[in-house]
């Protein structure tokens, strides 16, 4: 089957950062940002930003401008025009048009208490029941139940077969786009090879690519580098109001960074600039010294 996804054909190194404006960059953020920026350009591959901005009730006002005025600060440059993804509303509805001209969604009125209360795993129960789009979730005909990978840092990943075979939700109830369905969408759409990213997401990982084996679309390559916690184990995240990083003074967090993803910045560039600092890490950059670990907690 085709689908409308148009893959640009490249032999190129394609990566990306895509940050939420649910908040500003924090250190974990950074962390991100800087090894999806190495990897690209110590492979002498372009470094895309999209700005993942399709869930309105929990962005904050300014902080998509903000999260790029940061990066400008601290030395990464992206190439390309920045995707927002609320600009790419025709592309989501074409594809999700294209999944159902072959019957590979159906609509769900299931809500999560009933799912939680069955055991927190969806059954299948609406796929038969021709519920209305209108109005319902939209879920995806799960026929590839992609269940663990290779990733580039972290190795064999195994996830939770049952929630790997679940019909997952693509479109929500509300109207908004599910976060698998964008991306996938996005990546496959601006011809995305390699994504270097946090290890919150090696679970949704799996269903991204049950979506790329129902596309016929080649997933890209993966690699996760560990989540940054605080010391009591909570993720540095938006959401725990994790404080942004400073603009202003932006040398020491870039080399705290470099330190946490395993490389040995000298001593000397302490007193470079961002882009001192970046050239010696893409010249010496390793992922195969990226800690294979899912999180590190940051010093008391």
């Amino acid at each position: 089957m085709a689908f409308s996804l148009i893959q640009r054909p490249s032999t190129q190194y394609r990566g990306r950062f895509a940050p939420s404006p649910s908040g500003l960059l924090h250190f974990g953020s950074l962390l991100t940002a800087l090894a999806s920026y190495l990897d690209a350009k110590a492979n002498d591959g372009l470094w895309l930003v999209r700005i993942e901005d399709i869930d309105p009730p929990r962005e904050q006002a300014g902080a998509a401008d903000e999260i790029l005025r940061t990066l400008v600060d601290y030395g990464l440059h992206w190439d390309e025009h920045v995707r927002y993804q609320s600009q790419q509303s025709a592309l989501y509805e074409q594809v999700l048009s294209e999944l159902a001209a072959h019957n590979l969604t159906y609509a769900c009125a299931c809500t999560r208490a009933q799912i939680k209360a069955s055991g927190g795993i969806y059954s299948g129960r609406c796929q038969h029941l021709h519920l209305p789009y209108r109005a319902h979730a939209v879920r995806i005909r799960n026929q590839f139940k992609a269940d663990n990978y290779q990733d580039l840092i972290q190795g064999k990943v195994q996830c939770d077969p049952a929630l790997a075979s679940e019909d997952f939700i693509i479109k929500r109830k509300d109207g908004l786009y599910a976060y698998q369905l964008a991306v996938v969408s996005d990546d496959i759409n601006q011809g995305i090879t390699h994504i270097v990213r946090g290890c919150d997401l090696l679970e949704p990982t799996a269903r991204q690519l049950t979506l790329y084996q129902t596309f016929g679309v080649a997933a890209p390559q993966y690699a996760h580098v560990p989540l940054i916690t605080t010391h009591d184990g909570y993720k540095l995240s938006k959401q725990n109001k994790a404080p942004a990083i400073d603009r202003k003074a932006p040398q020491a967090s870039i080399i705290s960074a470099l330190e946490f993803l395993g490389q040995q910045p000298p001593a000397q560039l302490n007193d470079g600039t961002p882009e001192e600092i970046l050239a010696w890490a893409v010249e010496h950059w390793q992922l195969t010294n990226v800690p294979k670990q899912a999180s590190i907690a940051l010093p008391e």
